[in-house]
């Protein structure tokens, strides 16, 4: 068996919830990409990380279905684990830096797969949404002209504190019907507004964002190692 660890990002307050990510520290035992493949569905987590070079921090990500160029909580769960300044993604480089209880990361919101924002009246609304199965759009109040696949649903709990209530729906057919904290979604979200978010996600997350000079934008949270 790979040796991993195993580290919860995005906690809350106390330590609780956080999304699950797996971390393949000597990326060299899993060299060949469809073993990596391999190794992340039977993991099973939204995503793993695969470290290539520990001291430059260049990473590889994976879900149990795909590659992806950049992910937003991966990079946050990377960060605080290998302590390093920045990591090299396939998207392009990510600063990073650990400011107390936070573990921070700069990076493009472009850099993440397009998703729909949609936003509902209340947080209540989003509280009470079905998971929705593959293809249905209804469940969601989605238009026939939006794809229900990668849906961020969020309302606002407090607009003036900047305070959102999310749920992240990734639609990849990959056996995660719902994903606790998705930071790449923050990421966007926080660019269309224009304003920094303190976000609270499927069952108690939190994910902090700020906006930054030339279109980067900072996520923060919380990082716990579980195994």
């Amino acid at each position: 068996m790979t040796d991993y660890d195993v580290v919860r990002v995005f906690c809350g307050p106390r330590g609780e919830y956080g999304n699950e990510l797996g971390v393949v520290r000597e990326g060299s035992v899993l060299p060949d990409r469809d073993e990596r493949q391999a190794f992340a569905a039977k993991l099973g987590f939204s995503e793993t990380v695969f470290v290539d070079d520990p001291e430059r921090g260049v990473i590889d990500i994976c879900t149990p279905g795909a590659r992806l160029p950049f992910a937003g909580h991966p990079c946050v769960g990377a960060a605080w684990l290998l302590d390093v300044p920045e990591l090299v993604t396939p998207a392009g480089v990510v600063g990073t830096r650990l400011d107390g209880e936070f573990t921070w990361i700069e990076a493009r919101p472009e850099w993440a797969q397009p998703r729909t924002l949609r936003q509902y009246a209340t947080a209540a609304e989003v509280e009470a949404l079905d998971v929705p199965a593959a293809g249905e759009r209804s469940e969601l109040g989605v238009p026939p002209d939006e794809v229900w696949g990668r849906m961020y649903a969020w309302a606002w709990e407090d607009e003036a504190a900047g305070r959102v209530r999310a749920r992240g729906f990734p639609g990849r057919g990959d056996g995660v019907e719902e994903d606790e904290a998705t930071g790449a979604a923050a990421l966007q979200l926080t660019a269309r507004l224009g304003r920094a978010l303190n976000i609270t996600q499927g069952a108690g997350s939190q994910l902090l964002t700020a906006p930054q000079p030339e279109g980067w934008i900072e996520l923060g949270g919380r990082v716990l190692l579980e195994r």
